[in-house]
């Protein structure tokens, strides 16, 4: 697995994306429904590790993340009373964060940037600075449709199912876009081996 963000726990882990609302979810998205403040406090202390998470590995610029993460949550503060337990919370607020990374790298025109913050992170974790360079650069010739179902698979650990959820799509698209993310991310690492290579 391609590991290219913040460590995930199974604390922080979005838990069946593709289950109907788990029994948990209807007090809770009840509460949030009647604008009480723990509640939504709750939501956020339960969502907010995943999401940034899964926010950092599609913009790749940490603060476009975090606000990324709080525009989701005031989203979901407006429109609360268009979940129906058809889903599960975790699911609903990460359709509403895919859309709005989307949004917010149409309006910057920037998609997975990299800077030198971003690069701190991956030195931090043992990461070479140079592999996860050329890896960024290899990752920014898929295209968003490809990029985004190669990171929810190998970076943030969604099944296939999940991301079909997730971006309302089927779990066979899923698959089939993840395969060819990876061949056409073999393929442009292999061009760009002379950037790993010691005699380049």
């Amino acid at each position: 697995m391609v590991t290219l963000a913040m460590p995930v726990t199974a604390a922080n882990r979005l838990t069946g994306p593709t289950q109907p609302g788990l029994p948990e979810d209807a007090p809770l998205a009840q509460r949030c429904r009647l604008r009480e403040v723990p509640a939504f406090e709750e939501l956020f202390h339960l969502h907010s590790p995943r999401l940034k998470s899964v926010a950092w590995n599609l913009l790749r610029r940490r603060q476009d993340a975090e606000d990324a993460v709080q525009e989701t949550f005031l989203k979901a503060y407006r429109h609360i009373g268009t979940f129906h337990g058809n889903c599960t919370l975790a699911t609903w607020l990460c359709r509403i964060l895919i859309n709005t990374c989307r949004d917010m790298a149409s309006r910057h025109s920037r998609r997975f940037e990299h800077s030198s913050d971003e690069l701190d992170v991956h030195s931090s974790h043992g990461v070479d600075p140079t592999l996860a360079l050329v890896l960024e650069q290899a990752l920014s010739c898929l295209s968003p449709i490809l990029r985004e179902v190669f990171l929810l698979a190998e970076s943030e650990g969604f099944s296939h199912p999940e991301i079909a959820s997730i971006l309302d799509i089927d779990a066979g698209t899923s698959r089939s876009r993840l395969c060819e993310a990876r061949r056409q991310l073999r393929q442009a690492l292999l061009s760009r081996r002379e950037d790993l290579s010691p005699h380049a």
